[in-house]
């Protein structure tokens, strides 16, 4: 009876759904992308022959090529780095400690690093490094 005058189909209107759909995962995946927070400066670890696998951590200590220090992503003096390990220990004396120190760093800087450490309280330690080329 009363029939209704087709629409001309227009390409455009197709499309707009799937336009959308792109939209909103590169939105999604803008969010989702960055899950780990970076270190405060950059850190080329040295090569290592093990190839184990990484635990949970607690608390990682950085070094850098320059000799500077980080615990948890937060840049730190020697004197302040020193104090925050022993509360951390105080705290709880289960706390994991690792050092993530550059490959360029000056291995009596990184030697300087773990005597400050064991002086903190720290008996045991893991020093991160990244599996060697050819392994």
């Amino acid at each position: 009876m009363f029939a209704r005058p087709r629409r001309p189909k227009n390409d455009d209107d197709r499309i707009l759904p799937l336009i959308n759909v792109v939209f909103l995962l590169m939105i999604f995946f803008m969010l989702a992308g960055r899950l780990s927070a970076a270190d405060p400066f950059k850190i080329e670890p040295t090569r290592s022959a093990s190839t184990g696998a990484a635990e949970p951590q607690e608390a990682v200590i950085l070094m850098g090529a320059d000799s500077r220090l980080a615990l948890d992503g937060d840049v730190i003096e020697e004197d302040a780095l020193r104090a925050a390990v022993a509360k951390r220990l105080a705290d709880s004396a289960a706390t994991r400690f690792r050092l993530k120190a550059d490959g360029q760093a000056e291995a009596t800087k990184v030697v300087g690093l773990l005597e400050l450490l064991r002086e903190a309280g720290v008996e045991k330690l893991r020093l991160m490094t990244v599996p060697g080329e050819g392994q």
